[in-house]
């Protein structure tokens, strides 16, 4: 039995907020994983099924490897059409932010949003989230926003609003946000919520290989050259780290998302529990993190990279070089204190 854990007032007050309006825009970070978009879509599709006039609007592309996901063709991005996408948020008379806690994670669209009167609903699972927000709905303690959102629509009574393709757009965040239920998955209303969503004739196997085991062969080939050419490992800090700049990107035909999953490579070695990758993007160095046991990659992109996650997974941006990037590192290296309590798996 899964316990509701958001206080009645939030979720009467989320109930009034919907039933009062009829043109919704859903947004999430930039750089959508699977999270972000899962979520952003599975709410967009529920709130059809409830006659609003909902639209998802990102800050940038969607990665390729999450093409696959249903009406992702609807989605509008704001890097891409602009003008479009304005429209929609200033025409909106709800807003939801999904998977972010701050609106410099969805850059130039927060500022467009924060200039409107329509009020902004937050649903997140990352650390500290900002006063921006007219209502807050936070739990960091949980595994992705897409559970969070599934217990929002229990709450609200609206499970059997969620029919096959939100509940494909919802089991695809909670693996992606979990390595496939690998870290951050010890709470058992996990498996419950994963059992409720499979119930909605949910072929996991395939949803599986298309969300996290597919690749192209550029994808391949980018991810072994970083692996036998870029990978660092510092095993006295139990620490690995990985880069790549916009040349090694361009070498391989690089595309958003062919880098999915390889921060958590380096964990596969004995010994090593931390994880930082970055890579070079046009405007900033994105940073990604991923960690075992005890040990906060949180604390190290909340204090260092802009950014912030979970114990174990987290990200953010870097405003300067790559070289730049790697010395914060190599100072972090030297000043962190390992648990004495190693987790290791190893």
């Amino acid at each position: 039995m899964i316990q509701p854990i958001i206080a009645d007032n939030i979720v009467e007050r989320l109930r009034a907020l919907i039933n009062g309006v009829k043109n919704i825009v859903i947004t999430c970070h930039l750089s959508p994983d699977g999270d972000a978009i899962g979520s952003s879509l599975a709410l967009c599709h529920v709130l059809h099924r409830l006659g609003k006039n909902a639209i998802v609007v990102t800050p940038d592309m969607i990665p390729k490897s999450l093409a696959f996901l249903p009406d992702m063709r609807d989605v509008v991005v704001y890097t891409k059409t602009e003008l479009r996408a304005r429209y929609m948020v200033e025409h909106a008379q709800l807003i939801f932010c999904l998977d972010f806690n701050d609106m410099h994670r969805i850059d130039k669209l927060g500022e467009l949003i924060m200039l409107q009167q329509a009020p902004r609903v937050l649903i997140d699972h990352h650390l500290n989230p900002s006063n921006v927000f007219d209502l807050k709905i936070s739990f960091p303690q949980l595994s992705s926003t897409c559970e969070l959102l599934y217990r929002v629509f229990l709450q609200l009574h609206m499970l059997n609003l969620i029919d096959h393709y939100a509940a494909m757009c919802l089991l695809v965040g909670m693996m992606t946000d979990t390595g496939n239920f690998t870290y951050g998955c010890n709470n058992p209303d996990l498996y419950e919520i994963q059992a409720s969503l499979m119930r909605r004739h949910i072929d996991r196997q395939w949803l599986y290989n298309m969300a996290m085991n597919t690749f192209s062969a550029d994808s391949l080939r980018l991810q072994g050259y970083a692996l036998s050419e870029k990978m660092q490992l510092f095993p006295d800090k139990h620490a690995a780290l990985l880069t790549l700049t916009q040349d090694e990107l361009k070498r391989f035909n690089y595309r958003k998302g062919d880098t999915e999953g390889l921060v958590n490579k380096p964990l596969s070695v004995p010994g090593i529990d931390w994880v930082v990758f970055f890579r070079q993007d046009p405007e900033y160095v994105k940073v990604s993190c991923r960690s075992r046991g005890d040990f906060s990659v949180n604390e190290i992109c909340n204090n260092y990279f802009n950014g912030g996650g979970h114990v174990n997974a987290a990200g953010g941006e870097f405003y300067g070089t790559i070289e730049q990037a790697v010395d914060v590192f190599m100072r972090i290296l030297e000043q962190v204190e390992y648990p004495e309590n190693d987790n290791s798996q190893h």
